[in-house]
């Protein structure tokens, strides 16, 4: 099974073009709908070529850019939107780097409102300038199909065209690891808490024991639904609604990843391999406050620049995230870095160790070769845009990975199941100054 997202600028169609594509409404929340505009991520599906596809709706304004980030950490395919009356706009711009910092596969863009542009010169134009912004991007070459919500003009032409592409990217793999970074969580009357996400890396059976991470906390899978269908088995790459047993509805929130026990632990620092926007307005500088945002986990965090003192703009290199709040991650997955105050996206990149344990010493010759031997890894990607696959170790790392020895405080939280839960995502605040663990200025070579 395989997940669209849409991504575009405020007010361009989104949500009212899902709504036409699947007959259902992704604004589920009464501030939406008084305002007429996406705040949180919306879910819906439709049945393409026989199959059901899962479809997450993300808001476009730039207020709402984080809840965003959340939702288009898991999906297959980009239902790019952007307005025939508007052409291009800075959400437009953003979305479209988030996109190609995630490596989504593939796309297809919808140029929208066409039932409000009766010069086809216009139309024309916008065209253009959409395939000149593209140019460079993941989704350079995607095909643009003009459509209106209104009218249905056009909407027989993306569903073939999200067809196609979908048709081009393989099955999610299925490493028997499953886990499942939580975007919802809520309770049902007589049946507890629920929570839902896109499931990765294998699936999910009712009766199931599972762990919930950071947090440690152990519950069995009580029931299963995809697109409000029973299952006693969940595929990878799906819309999951587990029901949980054994877990309280106030201790989860978004960010979480529930997981088959010991597939995943929490961490307070990340290596990792970093791009950085060429369009930003600074180079980033060693230890700068960012936020990270991982699966659906929103955490502040340091950047320690392993080898130099600030990576360019359009430049790369490698990053210590010395992080305020433990996350569940594994290698190979992708991450967003963005500014905390003013709001801005600076770049992203691939985890290359999800438990380094220590703090590195960043000038250190032998810890800037460990960098240079483990991170051309993330090169290591199917045509889907996934990991490749490589023989893995007991825990999931890459075999013959050096594991330098964690420093005690960080054994003890592995150990603890990380029980300082992350909250930021659900607090939607940057969480609490960072302190002295999480790194300090001084060189150290």
């Amino acid at each position: 099974m395989h997940v669209i997202g849409t991504a575009g600028h405020v007010d361009h169609g989104k949500s009212t073009l899902v709504q036409a594509l699947t007959g259902i409404d992704p604004d589920r929340l009464a501030e939406e709908k008084a305002r007429e505009m996406t705040i949180d991520l919306g879910f819906a599906w439709l049945t393409l070529d026989g199959q059901e596809v899962g479809v997450i709706d993300v808001p476009g304004h730039r207020d709402f850019i984080e809840n965003m980030l959340a939702g288009v950490g898991g999906i297959d395919l980009a239902l790019f939107v952007i307005a025939a009356d508007e052409g291009v706009m800075p959400q437009t711009r953003e979305h479209l780097a988030i996109l190609d910092l995630l490596q989504v596969p593939r796309g297809v863009i919808a140029l929208t409102k066409t039932d409000l542009v009766d010069d086809p010169e216009w139309l024309e134009l916008v065209t253009l300038e959409i395939a000149d912004t593209m140019q460079g991007m993941a989704l350079a070459g995607a095909p643009i199909v003009p459509v209106s919500a209104r009218t249905g003009a056009g909407l027989a032409e993306l569903r073939a065209a999200l067809t196609a592409a979908l048709h081009q990217i393989p099955p999610p793999p299925d490493l028997g690891r499953p886990r499942l970074p939580i975007d919802r969580v809520f309770t049902l009357s007589g049946f507890g808490t629920v929570v839902t996400g896109t499931l990765l890396d294998g699936r999910l059976r009712v009766g199931d024991e599972v762990e919930v991470q950071p947090g440690g906390l152990a519950g069995r899978v009580r029931g299963l639904q995809t697109h409000k269908t029973k299952r006693d088995t969940a595929l990878p790459g799906s819309r999951v609604a587990v029901n949980l047993s054994g877990i309280d509805r106030e201790a989860l929130s978004r960010g979480q990843v529930v997981a088959a026990r010991g597939v995943v632990r929490p961490t307070l620092r990340l290596d990792a391999h970093y791009r950085h926007l060429p369009d930003a307005d600074a180079p980033l500088a060693h230890n700068a406050e960012v936020k990270l945002f991982l699966g659906a986990a929103e955490v502040t965090a340091r950047a320690r620049v392993i080898g130099g003192e600030h990576i360019p703009p359009g430049a790369e290199g490698w990053l210590q995230l010395a992080l305020v709040e433990p996350v569940a991650a594994v290698r190979g997955d992708r991450f967003i870095l963005r500014r905390p105050s003013p709001g801005a996206t600076l770049g992203g990149g691939r985890v290359l160790d999800p438990r380094p344990g220590r703090r590195h010493r960043r000038f250190r010759p032998d810890v800037v070769e460990r960098f240079r031997v483990v991170g051309p890894w993330r090169a290591g990607r199917t045509a889907a845009g996934r990991p490749g696959p490589r023989r893995r170790s007991a825990d999931g790392d890459p075999a013959g990975a050096r594991r330098p020895v964690a420093r005690r405080g960080a054994r003890k939280l592995e150990r603890s199941g990380g029980r300082r839960a992350n909250s930021a995502s659900a607090r939607r605040s940057s969480g609490p100054p960072i302190g002295r663990s999480c790194g300090s200025a001084r060189r150290v070579s």
